[in-house]
Order: structure tokens, then C-alpha cells, then sequence
């Protein structure tokens, strides 16, 4: 795989003590993060979190106020146009020439892409089923992603930033985006995807960070997500004061909100434990399902806030 410029050795993305600050705690403050060549890397958070300043400042679009952003060794607002020519780029706010239809575009982009060869742009358009024919005014917010999507990887890049990428998508449409990341994973592209869809960073990220509030909570490996993550059980008990009674042996237990006689437990390890001292109560209902990513890493924001730290 050739990469554009930069030693293989140092990361592809990087970003070092970034700030932009836009007032009334809006921005990012402090962000540091690197993606390797060949890794798909998740950054996670609600909307408003600071992912889409991230991903603009490694556009070139906005300069940092502190801080910098690096792509292949190169700054990302100083070298910009150099860096654009071989990068993939979705962004949030698909802001396409209304007046075009969406065929008219993609050739437009293709021109100034400098690609010769349409095959993969045909390809992605079947792919993705796009009615390229309609002007793009007229086109739902989905089918507008589509068009984004076709942009973004049909130069094959390097390199590729995909900004909520499934956006408007429907879930066979989700499904395929996520089964064209794997394929572009196979080929060694790297790619940093933000999200506040866990499901799909889940499934096609090697690492992931989470950001709130403009500030980076910390890092995980997906696998080490993967083995850190609880399970969590819905008990349903007999009645209300069985349910009282557990309550009050088990600071832990949450009750759930249905108004119902059944709790909450987070259980990390010791699942027999957790089942034999349940035999003690009458228990009606058990239901289980593993902690999402995001209670993950809203537990890990908390020890953070507290002074610790998870890298």
C-alpha cells in the first residue's frame, strides 16, 4: 500500500493537545488522539460533543487555536489542499449543488478527484442502490448520504474521515456501510469514523474513544472493550417488598423505572456468586443483555472526572 507521504512508521492521523474554543464551553479542549496506518478508529459521542470541529480541523477547514493536527506527517491547515487531493471526506452537513443532479455531481467531483476510472464510483452507486438521476434538492435526507458515501470512497483513498456516516441511512443501508468498511479495512485504508451509533463503531473499529463535552474521555482497544464490558440484569420479583428487600442488601441494584417490583444489577465477574444469592428471593422474571458501549464509557468519564484514567 503506498502512502501519500510520511514514514510508515509514525501515524496516519494525529492530533496533539487540540483546542478551538467557540465560547460558552462549546469546542474541543485538549484533545489527543493517534490513528495508525491500516486502523479504523471510533470516535464516539452524543452530538454537540466536539467530533465534527475534530474532523473539520482535519480537513484544514478551521485552525486550531492551540494544538495540532496531523495527516501523514503533514499539518493539517498548512498543507491542506496537498492532503485533500488523497483523502476520503463524508462530513456531517451534506451541503451538495442543489441545482445538480446527483449523476452531474458525482461526475463533477469525480473531475476534481482527478479519476480516471469510474468503475468504483459505478460500483458504489449499485452498491448503495442511488438513483443518481434526481437533483439533489429533491433527494431525502438518505439518498443524500448515499451521494456523500460514493464521494468518499470512490478514489479508493488512504485515508478516510467519515463524519455520522449513517445518517439518514435505513438499516439495510447501515448494514451494507458497515460491511463496505470491513471490505475497505481488508485493504489497509485507515479510516477514523465518528459516531453516536454504537452498533456500527462496535463492528468495524479496531480502537475507540469517547468525547464529551469537547473533551476526551480516554481510548480503548475493541477487544479490550469487548472484555471489560458487564452484563446487565432486569430481575422481576415476586412483589414489591421482595424487591425492597434485595434493594436494601445490594447497594448496586437500580429500580427500574416501570414502577414494577424489578431492579437493575450490573454484574462484572462473579456470576455464580450472583445467581446462588438470587436462589434467596422469589424471583418471577431474569432477563440479561451486555453494557452498551456507551455505559462503558460514561463509567469510564466518571473515574476520570475522579482523577483516574483509562488508556
Amino acid at each position: 500500500m503506498n502512502h501519500p507521504s510520511g514514514p510508515e512508521t509514525g501515524p496516519a492521523i494525529e492530533i496533539c493537545d487540540l483546542k478551538k474554543e467557540y465560547g460558552k464551553g462549546r469546542g474541543v479542549f485538549d484533545v489527543s488522539f493517534a490513528v495508525k496506518h491500516g486502523e479504523t478508529f471510533g470516535f464516539l459521542g452524543p452530538n454537540g460533543a466536539g467530533k465534527t470541529v475534530t474532523m473539520r480541523t482535519l480537513m484544514g477547514f478551521i485552525r486550531p487555536d492551540e494544538g495540532d493536527a496531523r495527516i501523514n506527517g503533514l499539518d493539517c491547515f498548512r498543507n491542506r489542499a496537498r492532503i485533500q487531493e488523497r483523502l476520503g471526506y463524508l462530513p456531517g452537513e451534506i451541503a451538495c449543488m442543489d441545482e445538480m443532479t446527483g449523476a452531474a455531481f458525482l461526475e463533477f467531483m469525480a473531475r476534481m478527484k482527478k479519476l480516471r476510472d469510474r468503475t468504483r464510483m459505478n460500483e458504489l452507486v449499485e452498491y448503495f442502490e442511488l438513483d443518481p438521476a434526481r437533483r439533489i434538492r429533491k433527494m431525502s435526507k438518505g439518498t443524500k448520504q448515499k451521494v456523500g458515501l460514493v464521494c468518499a470512497f470512490m478514489t479508493s483513498p488512504d485515508i478516510i474521515l467519515l463524519d455520522e456516516p449513517t445518517s439518514g441511512l435505513d438499516p439495510l443501508m447501515q448494514s451494507r456501510f458497515i460491511d463496505l468498511v470491513l471490505q475497505e479495512k481488508r485493504r489497509g485504508a485507515t479510516i477514523l469514523l465518528s459516531s453516536h451509533l454504537f452498533e456500527e463503531v462496535e463492528r468495524t473499529c479496531d480502537r475507540v474513544a469517547f468525547i464529551r463535552a469537547g473533551r476526551l474521555a480516554g481510548s480503548m482497544r475493541m477487544d479490550d472493550v469487548r472484555k471489560s464490558r458487564k452484563r446487565v440484569f432486569a430481575i422481576t420479583f415476586a412483589n414489591a417488598a421482595t424487591r425492597d428487600r434485595y434493594v436494601r442488601a445490594h447497594v448496586d441494584a437500580s429500580p427500574r423505572p416501570q414502577g414494577d417490583a424489578s431492579v437493575e444489577v450490573t454484574v462484572a465477574e462473579n456470576l455464580d456468586a450472583f445467581v446462588k444469592d438470587l436462589a434467596a428471593y422469589d424471583t418471577v422474571d431474569l432477563t440479561a443483555r451486555e453494557q452498551t458501549l456507551e455505559e462503558l464509557f460514561m463509567h469510564l468519564y466518571g473515574t476520570m472526572e475522579k482523577g483516574g484514567s483509562h488508556e
